[in-house]
């Protein structure tokens, strides 16, 4: 009988900790704990932040940073994300982040 060596467990973030869902940023393609990353969701034909992650449809993730927003749309991944044809707005997305960053750049949280 072939031996197969065995397959590391994903999520973990060390040997005993609990298991830890990882998403994949569609920006950078990193892969990356949930919890740092920000849910997006497509509402009719514009991308809308989903931070408690409740929203229905089908989701995406992408970190909370500009940089990873403009891969994100320079590689065309958010239509591939959604599965939906055409350009989305980003325009609701791009105001979220630019507060984020203000508030981070003030002390703020």
């Amino acid at each position: 009988m072939r031996q197969v060596p065995p397959t590391p467990r994903r999520g973990r973030l060390e040997s005993r900790e609990r298991a830890v869902p990882l998403r994949t940023c569609v920006g950078c393609r990193v892969r990356t704990a949930k919890s740092e990353l920000l849910r997006l969701v497509a509402v009719e034909g514009v991308i809308v932040p989903d931070p408690r992650g409740r929203m229905p449809g089908r989701g995406a993730h992408l970190h909370p940073d500009p940089g990873c927003l403009e891969l994100a749309e320079r590689r065309r991944a958010f239509p591939r994300a959604f599965r939906l044809a055409g350009p989305l707005d980003t325009s609701a997305l791009r105001a979220r982040l630019a507060a984020r960053d203000a508030r981070q750049q003030d002390g703020q949280r």
